[in-house]
């Protein structure tokens, strides 16, 4: 996959599919301001895109993410004292942004994890509805090493992959889990050889999005919140969607297509 060096996230189109490669290799990808303020753009222009049907978000060389920039981290301990806590606040904006635009995004996103993906890159794996990966990735939440917490989302959806013990344990340990480790606790979801897994990232999404695209969107979004939600609301909020779902042209050519004898 060719990838221009000068912008530091790159979008290629496969189809309906649109492959996102984090792509500061030489950093291992880590993430800095301008690498996120172009991801937020990147995301924001995917999700109002119709024509993609499923993003693929990897990274570029030998790395998924490295996490945070320690570079971006050492400027913001160099403020003066009174603007280090509103930086963090204002810097913590944007992450939340970005790691919201990335869940919410309303068509089906995998994570191809191709090496290693560290604090926010392994957050930012988690924020995506899937994860499949090479035998070189790995995982972990380093947070605890830089006398952090998780700020990526990771206290949110790492419990709901692994369970909550097993999600204390890791980001309390800072431990690194690889790829077979991952895939046995439930952090991934599918394995595939390095050689390939963009290929097999993007087949994935091909068969994901085969479906109706508004289906799918409001799936997503009703799904996001079933574990915050009482039953009365997910089946109110299902209601919602099944109303605007039996206005779609997709509902009906596929319900004239049934009657007319295609059972697919």
């Amino acid at each position: 996959m060719s990838i221009d060096q000068e912008r530091p996230v790159v979008v290629e189109h496969h189809g309906g599919v649109a492959v996102v490669t984090l792509n500061r290799p030489d950093k291992r990808n880590a993430m800095s301001d301008a690498m996120r303020t172009e991801f937020i753009r990147v995301l924001e222009a995917l999700g109002g895109d119709r024509e993609v049907r499923a993003v693929v978000l990897t990274g570029a060389g030998k790395g998924f993410c490295a996490g945070g920039d320690i570079s971006g981290m050492r400027q913001r301990m160099e403020a003066p004292t009174g603007e280090i806590a509103f930086n963090g606040w204002h810097r913590q904006q944007r992450v939340h942004h970005a790691q919201s635009l990335l869940h919410t995004l309303p068509k089906p996103v995998i994570a191809a994890v191709n090496g290693a993906a560290s604090g926010l890159g392994a957050d930012t794996a988690l924020a995506c509805d899937f994860i499949i990966a090479s035998p070189a990735a790995h995982f972990t939440w380093s947070y605890i090493h830089r006398g952090i917490v998780p700020d990526g989302g990771g206290m949110y959806f790492l419990p709901r992959r692994v369970g909550l013990a097993r999600a204390k344990e890791l980001i309390f340990s800072g431990r690194r889990v690889n790829a077979q480790e991952a895939h046995a606790i439930g952090i991934v979801d599918r394995l595939a050889d390095a050689e390939q897994l963009i290929e097999a990232a993007i087949a994935w999404g091909v068969e994901l999005a085969k479906g109706s695209g508004a289906a799918l969107a409001l799936s997503k979004t009703i799904i996001n919140q079933c574990f915050e939600s009482p039953a009365e609301r997910i089946f109110a909020q299902g209601s919602q969607a099944q109303g605007i779902c039996y206005t779609s042209t997709e509902h009906r050519e596929s319900v004239m297509a049934f009657l007319q004898g295609d059972r697919t």
